[in-house]
C-alpha cells in the first residue's frame, strides 16, 4: 500500500467517496516525489474523459481545494480550471489560494496544456491575439444571454480567461462572469 492510499484514509482525495481507491498520478514536471493521489473510479474516469463531465458530482472541489496536500490541491485547481465556464467553479477557483511552488506547478501543468491543444489562438476584431489576463473593450451593445441587462459598448473587461473555443473569452461584466464572442471586443 502506497503512502497516498494509506493517507487518503478510504476516502477519495478529491470527492470523499468511500469506495475502491487506486492510485492517481498528477502529471509534474522535474523530480516531483509528491505526485501521487488516492482516487475513486468516478474521478479517474471524468479526469480521463474531460469531454462527458458530470458537473455536479465536481462541487466536491468545495472542499478537496482546501486540502494541506500540495498534489490535491493542483487537481483541484486543474479541475476547476476545466470546469471554470461554471460560475461556482470559476468563483473557487477565484477564492483557491495556492503556495509559490504548488502554484507554478499548475502554471507549468496549464502552459503544457495549452502547447498540446494546437489550437487557433484566440483574436480580436482587429486580429491581435489575445492572452489570458488581458483587458480588452466590448465594441458592440451585447444582450446578455440569462440575464435581464445589456454589456455597453465600451465597456472595459478585465483579466480575461480563454476557453476551448478560439473565438470565445470568459469576463466579468456587472459582476456576473459571461463568455464574449472574441469578434465583439477589441485588446486595450
Amino acid at each position: 500500500m502506497t503512502y497516498a492510499i494509506s493517507r487518503a484514509c478510504g476516502k477519495c482525495e478529491l470527492c470523499s467517496a468511500e469506495t475502491e481507491l487506486s492510485l492517481f498520478e498528477v502529471p509534474a514536471s522535474g523530480d516531483r516525489t509528491d505526485n501521487d493521489i488516492a482516487l475513486c473510479g468516478i474521478c479517474q474516469a471524468q479526469i480521463a474523459d474531460t469531454a462527458s463531465l458530470d458537473v455536479n458530482h465536481w462541487r466536491c472541489l468545495n472542499e478537496s481545494m482546501w486540502s494541506t496536500v500540495p498534489a490535491v490541491q493542483v487537481m483541484a485547481a486543474r479541475m476547476l480550471k476545466e470546469l471554470s465556464s461554471e460560475t461556482w467553479a470559476q468563483d473557487l477557483l477565484d477564492m483557491m489560494y495556492l503556495d509559490e511552488d504548488t502554484q507554478a506547478w499548475v502554471d507549468a501543468a496549464n502552459a503544457e496544456a495549452a502547447l498540446d491543444a494546437d489550437a487557433a489562438p484566440t483574436l480580436d476584431s482587429n486580429g491581435a491575439q489575445l492572452a489570458a489576463g488581458d483587458t480588452v473593450v466590448i465594441i458592440k451593445d451585447l444582450n446578455v444571454k440569462g440575464t435581464s441587462f445589456v454589456a455597453k459598448r465600451g465597456t472595459a473587461v478585465r483579466n480575461i480567461a480563454l476557453t476551448n473555443n478560439p473565438e470565445h473569452i470568459e469576463g466579468r461584466v456587472n459582476g456576473t462572469r459571461i463568455v464574449i464572442l472574441s469578434c465583439y471586443v477589441k485588446k486595450s
